[in-house]
């Protein structure tokens, strides 16, 4: 498989005033972006009015912190969260379910499906104490603590009861597991038949495995030469190999991808070298201009993004 090395830069520091008109122009031009992006037909635009309710909602009755709020409000997501964020809210949209396991997603998307479905209760796992405590913070602000029970941890030590849950979400995780193959299989076990199973992660045409110089998580260990599993991209065998021998065929793939290769990995480059001086507030455009939906992994020609829908067979009791 090929490897690729990425060295993180030291971000770019600035004046405070610098960063303040940065988050001006932000307030001003965030609006004006979601708009061209609508026109341009580009995913999760719905999603992100979804969050920018709930910032406002968090700033008139002050839940959250101004910080948080302004992240609700003009840049909740970022690339290809508003492909990812978008179909899983459609594949879930109108689900009945009661018992919900999420493991590792992006807050928003555990949080959001359980407002939206009021008897549910959900467990979140993660191996991140910084990430998990944010997520319980947000959840007490949404007024969803009651409902969910944190785990930190990994999921093969859960100890969780096989086929006890109704629905699982797994969003932009799987790709950072070394053992992926057993942790669908732990997550297989763990559905319910007739329960719901959505994954996404990276694909390319050809598999691909990143290596990186910082060790954002401080899950894995850096190898000798002091870089870090980061993450693995899946191509048609991979995907048939580590998830199709566990589960079957998925109900249901959307693929979505750069229009040409490298643009991906020039923007994210550029993210880890400005930080909070990229502008974010560019990305829902960018997703509709540089974007687009594939009918596989085979035709993509550089980097994207792959939502799994796999239904377990059997009648749900």
């Amino acid at each position: 498989m090929r490897k690729q090395y990425i060295e993180v830069p030291l971000p770019m520091s600035c004046s405070f005033f610098y960063k303040l008109w940065t988050r001006l122009k932000g307030i001003l031009l965030s609006p004006i972006y979601l708009m061209m992006a609508h026109i341009a037909g580009a995913p999760g635009i719905g999603f992100h009015l979804r969050c920018v309710a709930t910032g406002t909602s968090l700033l008139l009755t002050g839940r959250a912190s101004l910080k948080t709020c302004y992240n609700y409000l003009f840049l909740p997501m970022d690339s290809t969260r508003y492909f990812e964020f978008h179909e899983v809210w459609k594949s879930v949209k109108g689900l009945v379910f009661k018992s919900y396991l999420d493991v590792s997603s992006p807050r928003l998307i555990p949080l959001f499906l359980l407002k939206a479905a009021p008897g549910a209760t959900a467990k979140l796992i993660n191996p991140d104490s910084s990430d998990l405590s944010e997520t319980g913070k947000m959840a007490n602000a949404l007024g969803l603590k009651s409902r969910c029970e944190f785990i930190h941890g990994i999921l093969d030590n859960a100890g969780f009861t096989p086929a006890s849950f109704d629905l699982i979400t797994c969003i932009s995780v799987l790709e950072h597991i070394t053992q992926d193959k057993a942790a669908i299989e732990t997550m297989w076990s763990l559905l319910r038949p007739g329960g719901k199973l959505i994954l996404t992660f990276p694909c390319m045409a050809q598999p691909l495995e990143q290596y990186i110089s910082h060790n954002q998580y401080g899950v894995l260990n850096p190898g000798d030469d002091g870089y870090t599993f980061w993450q693995r991209y899946y191509d048609r065998e991979r995907l048939k190999s580590s998830i199709y021998s566990i589960t079957g065929m998925p109900a249901h793939i959307v693929v979505y991808g750069e229009k040409k290769y490298g643009f991906f990995f020039r923007n994210a480059s550029m993210k880890r070298l400005l930080g909070s001086l990229y502008p974010f507030w560019r990305e829902p455009y960018m997703m509709a201009t540089e974007y687009q939906s594939f009918s596989s992994t085979d035709e993509l020609p550089g980097e994207g993004v792959i939502m799994l829908e796999f239904i377990k067979p059997g009648e749900h009791k």
